[in-house]
């Protein structure tokens, strides 16, 4: 007797998930009557937090529901902007995201980075725990049950990655007041508060000064403000256009 079958449709957004021969057009593919269908899904290699509506001959079904012989299944990729109910949108950033981590924090979201590899475990837990959605190109960590929310960095580049962040998410944006170290808030200092992190040059050239209340880190518009000033207009001109 021959194994039940479905037919499955991914959306060519989710394509990069898949293996070659099903990126595009409808395939067959073998269920066994007990797994559920955000269970198959997964199988196919997309991450759940990547799929908006699951549509069974048209009609949405959640991820629970059982696939059975002859439906036609509708694989398509999550709303924007993706909305994140129950919590303040704040992110978790992976080992290997650190450029974004800092450029989110440029635009004043409040972005956790681990610096080092604690695990995915680890990761998890600390999602949950914080209410944080776990941003990573890693499929497996985005698999772990216990994730607060998750979502997946489709690009390798710093700029593409932030201009995707930012479009699905659409989080407020407030530029300067966030450390780019360590996440915490800005506040206004005086030259002599954050003297003796300045060199003689800064000293003399600079007036206008901020310092993180967490780690103490002094901050000014030094050599590399223009490049960062272009960073923050493009996410300001991006919000402006709706894009």
């Amino acid at each position: 007797m021959n194994a039940p079958e479905i037919l499955v449709e991914v959306a060519p957004e989710l394509a990069v998930f898949v293996p070659h021969a099903r990126r595009t057009g409808i395939h067959p593919l073998a269920v066994d009557g007990v797994s559920t269908l955000g269970h198959v899904v997964e199988s196919l290699g997309v991450p759940l937090t990547e799929v908006g509506a699951l549509l069974v001959d048209g009609h949405e079904v959640p991820v629970s529901h059982i696939p059975a012989h002859g439906e036609s299944v509708a694989v398509r990729p999550v709303t924007r902007p993706q909305q994140v109910p129950g919590a303040p949108l704040r992110f978790l950033l992976d080992v290997h995201l650190g450029t974004l981590a800092r450029r989110l924090r440029l635009l004043g979201v409040d972005t956790a980075y681990e610096s080092t590899d604690i695990g995915d475990p680890a990761l998890a837990a600390r999602s949950a725990a914080e209410q944080r959605v776990m941003l990573s190109r890693d499929r497996g960590l985005l698999r772990r049950r216990e994730l607060w929310a998750g979502a997946f960095v489709y690009s390798t580049r710093p700029e593409d990655q932030l201009r995707d962040v930012l479009d699905r998410f659409r989080p407020d944006l407030r530029p300067w007041t966030r450390c780019t170290a360590c996440n915490g808030l800005l506040h206004a200092a005086t030259k002599d508060e954050v003297a003796d992190q300045l060199e003689h040059g800064t000293h003399r050239s600079y007036d206008v000064f901020a310092r993180c209340e967490s780690c103490g880190r002094a901050y000014w518009k030094g050599a590399h403000h223009e490049q960062l000033e272009a960073i923050v207009e493009d996410a300001l001109s991006m919000r402006a256009q709706g894009n």
